[in-house]
Formats: structure tokens, C-alpha cells, sequence
């Protein structure tokens, strides 16, 4: 569906980072010389598709193939049915919207169309193309929200879509409940609309990301395919580097808790984190 021949080989990566990361995030028994040990426990979850963090306690949520994770405890917590949320867009704290394919005992569609969590994922409402659609890009604005199914489409009342001939096929949407810009990621650069997702400018000169996340309506973190990190201060205008991750990022969120952005990136060594707006990152884990 998704066709840019520049970002084939990073989504191969994605998968790839997210696969390691679930062996960092869950215990295995290392090689002993004493001769074969019992196998790990199976893993948890696989494929990383998006993040979130809590505001308020600054738990770290995995949107996977295997539904949705929190590492509030420091280790994986499933939350809810089983669904890989192939789509994910938080639109704050326990407010959720995503899309993909849920299991058989669900009740749930398939695919999901667009699913909404108020509870912080522990249960989820199908609102509108269900059967229809796999979002497999999302993004909440103020005035409603934007997808990508294999075309670009919008709703204000989550009910009734408008498709949008932006003239791209998105990589990665982002935005933010509090504003209407919406950035989307291409192999030719930045698009970017300052109504929601009706309209779109093409890219100016600017680095090529892999993905954004809005900190706040102004401030927006991107990674670019080689992990370095950029910074913008004006809603994806413009972008400033700042430094880079030691990973193939796989997920992205971003907050803004006092005055520097803080940072969690999804990527081979674990949850990357920044404290300093994405001048040095650690694996603190949370």
C-alpha cells in the first residue's frame, strides 16, 4: 500500500528494531556451559507500530501487533483485547484512536476501520469503517481526525470521511489535539497542512524524516532514517538538528513536562529517552 522505494528498506528496519527491542523488554536465559537451559518465555509482543506517554505519571505505552503495552512498572503490562493497531494516535492522557486488525473474540471487524480508548486501552468503541479500513497512518488534530488506508482521508465527527488528493503517499501523519497542523513523512520531504489535512504544501528544502511527534502545538521532534534527530519550534516549519539516536528508530513520543522536550524513541537498544530536547539520549527504559 504504501509504495516510496526510499523508505522500503526502513520499514524492513522498523520491524526489525521493534523484534530486538522485545528481546530487550523481556527476560531470556542466557547460555550456560553446564549444557541447554529451559527456552524464554515467549514474547510478549512483536512489531512496534506506535507510542504514547502519560503526561501525568510518564508511563510509556506500546501500540504492537499484539495490542497495547505499558511499561509503567519498567516491564511489559498487556492492556485490553488483542488487536494489532496497526494505526495509533493519542489524543491524551488514556485517550486513544487507532486502527488494524483485532482477534476473532473481539467482536471487532475486520479490518477495524477507526477504533477509539477513553479508559487508556482497556477496552475500545469501533466508530466508523469497520470492515472497510486499515489505517495504517493517524492523526488527531483540533478539527477532527486524518488517516491514511492506501488514500488520504478526514472526518470531523469520526463518522463521515472526506477522501483528500494530497498527491503523496504518507509514510507517518502526526498532529495535535490542541492544533491543526499536520506534518506527513515522503521519500521527497515534509508535507504539511495547516487545516487539518484538507490542504497540503509540498516540501521546501528541510531534512527528509522518518517520523515527528508534536510535543506541543508549536514543538515537534523528527528522526530521520539514520536516527538524527531533529528539533522544530515552529510547528514543522523549519528544523534545527540537535543530535541522534544509536538506533533504527522505531516508534516515536514526544512531551514537553518543563521547559526542554523530552523524548522516547522506540529503537534495537530498548526505550530511548532524552531529557534535553534531543542532545543525548539513554536506556533508561522509561
Amino acid at each position: 500500500m504504501i509504495r516510496p522505494s526510499f523508505f522500503a528498506a526502513h520499514t524492513r528496519g522498523r520491524v526489525a528494531a521493534a523484534a530486538a527491542l522485545v528481546l530487550l523488554l523481556t527476560s531470556c536465559t542466557p547460555a550456560s556451559p553446564q549444557g541447554p537451559q529451559p527456552a524464554a518465555p515467549a514474547q510478549p509482543f512483536a512489531h512496534i507500530h506506535g507510542m504514547a506517554v502519560d503526561s501525568d505519571t510518564g508511563e510509556v505505552m506500546l501500540a504492537t501487533h499484539d495490542g497495547l503495552f505499558g511499561l509503567g512498572s519498567g516491564t511489559p503490562e498487556k492492556i485490553g483485547p488483542a488487536i494489532d493497531l496497526m494505526g495509533f494516535a493519542p489524543a491524551g492522557n488514556d485517550h486513544y484512536y487507532a486502527s488494524g486488525h483485532p482477534a476473532p473474540d473481539t467482536g471487532l471487524p475486520e479490518p477495524a476501520g477507526l477504533l477509539r480508548s477513553q479508559d487508556g486501552g482497556e477496552t475500545w468503541q469501533q466508530l466508523s469503517l469497520g470492515g472497510v479500513s486499515d489505517f495504517h497512518a493517524l492523526a488527531v488534530t483540533r478539527s477532527g481526525i486524518i488517516g491514511f488506508d492506501g488514500t488520504l482521508k478526514t472526518t470531523t465527527d469520526l463518522e463521515n470521511w472526506t477522501t483528500r488528493d494530497g498527491g503523496f503517499d504518507p509514510y507517518h501523519l502526526s498532529g495535535t489535539p490542541t492544533g491543526d497542523v499536520v506534518l506527513a513523512t515522503t521519500e521527497a520531504g515534509m508535507h504539511r497542512s495547516t487545516d487539518g489535512g484538507k490542504t497540503w504544501t509540498a516540501p521546501s528544502e528541510g531534512p527528509v524524516l522518518l517520523m515527528t511527534a508534536f510535543a506541543t502545538a508549536s514543538t515537534v521532534i523528527g528522526i530521520a532514517p539514520n536516527g538524527a534527530v531533529q528539533l522544530s519550534s515552529d510547528a514543522g516549519r523549519t528544523w534545527r538538528a540537535t543530535g541522534a539516536l544509536t538506533g533504527q528508530p522505531s516508534a516515536l513520543a514526544a512531551a514537553v513536562p518543563d521547559e526542554r522536550p523530552q523524548i522516547w524513541v522506540a529503537t534495537p537498544t530498548g526505550i530511548e529517552r532524552s531529557t534535553d530536547g534531543g542532545q543525548t539520549f539513554s536506556t533508561d527504559g522509561k
